[in-house]
């Protein structure tokens, strides 16, 4: 580990002001990620400003019927508010399903929606890395792809983002509160990540000194949610595939239709990844098996696997499918999924 020069942030203002006046600076807030890139040389900031103390820890309702997070809010604290249980289930879900109860005790909100890929080869300094040194190369093509990306990946990077929350926060529409050099503005969490193309050293569309202070979470809506994960073991592991999916069925008529949809997949790309296509087939349709399928279809029209992940379309065409039947209650319509050519 390198050494570095070390301030604590005593308010949000002076906390960006530090970073935004050095290249070499870093937040500090949990450290579940940035404290491993550090001991790993993954990371090595001149300045390190922990924001540990900043008043960024409160729950909030807000007048349109939604709900404001601190961007300090510990992830076991988020996951355990009883107006997130109630309202939003797919978001505690999916705190509860990441890293163990230890971490989640540690990392916050604004840390988790930034943690960086668990790609092994972004992780070991010894092999070339586009992300970590852009134009050295990308050794996970044609090396070891487990975890890596299906969709959206290009040819310089094929990672995936690893946060769960994230996947849940795309699904509900969420927005971040980001504080910066030249003021507040908000971005929604479908647009705060980024496709790797030719830079994918870069994460989000955050500019340096940017800090986030809030996710926003819209009014509650119709219909029932969940979040799925799919992981090697049962617990403490990045997922492999995830699915956060709400579905408003309108059972007022001869035959129930799907009213709205809003469906995330995590596990298959650089970015939690919105499943538009899949929406698109699913609104207005019956929720029956067949457009369960032809919605995954749709989705995964797009999909580039890679020698060692093809698993994850078949993998993830499952986890749309039984997910949705779940929700609308056309479980037993679905046809025997296909476990043994998911876990080739």
């Amino acid at each position: 580990m390198n050494p570095f020069d070390f301030e604590r942030a005593t308010d949000t203002a002076g906390a960006v002001a530090s970073v935004a006046d050095r290249p070499d600076a870093v937040f500090l807030a949990g450290g579940t990620n940035l404290v491993d890139h550090l001991k790993l040389g993954v990371a090595e900031p001149a300045l390190v400003v922990d924001i540990n103390r900043l008043d960024l820890t409160d729950i909030e309702e807000l007048a349109d019927g939604g709900l404001r997070i601190g961007a300090m809010v510990r992830n076991s604290d988020a996951a355990a508010d009883p107006r997130i249980r109630r309202d939003y289930p797919m978001l505690s879900r999916a705190l509860l399903s990441g890293a163990s109860g230890q971490l989640r005790n540690a990392a916050t909100m604004g840390g988790n929606l930034l943690q960086r890929t668990r790609c092994v080869y972004f992780q070991d300094t010894t092999t070339p890395c586009n992300k970590r040194e852009p134009g050295s190369g990308c050794s996970a093509i044609g090396g070891y792809t487990r975890y890596h990306a299906i969709l959206g990946a290009s040819a310089d990077c094929v990672a995936t983002h690893p946060s769960d929350m994230a996947v849940a926060l795309t699904a509900l529409d969420a927005e971040v509160v980001v504080l910066g050099p030249t003021g507040e503005r908000r971005i929604p969490v479908t647009e705060l990540h980024r496709l790797p193309g030719d830079r994918p050293e870069q994460d989000t569309v955050l500019e340096h000194g940017e800090l986030i202070t809030a996710l926003e979470l819209p009014c509650a809506r119709m219909g029932r949610s969940t979040y799925r994960k799919i992981r090697d073991r049962a617990s403490y592991a990045f997922a492999l595939v995830s699915v956060a999916a709400r579905v408003d069925v309108d059972a007022s008529g001869p035959a129930p239709i799907i009213r709205e949809t809003s469906i995330a997949l995590g596990g298959v790309a650089h970015k939690p990844w919105r499943a538009r296509a899949a929406e698109a087939v699913l609104r207005g349709a019956e929720p029956t098996a067949e457009t369960f399928l032809a919605a995954a279809d749709a989705e995964l029209e797009a999909a580039e696997p890679l020698e060692g992940n093809s698993f994850k379309i078949p993998m993830t065409r499952g986890a749309i499918t039984t997910v949705l039947a779940e929700l609308t209650g056309a479980s037993e319509d679905l046809p025997e999924t296909t476990t043994e050519d998911a876990h080739e």
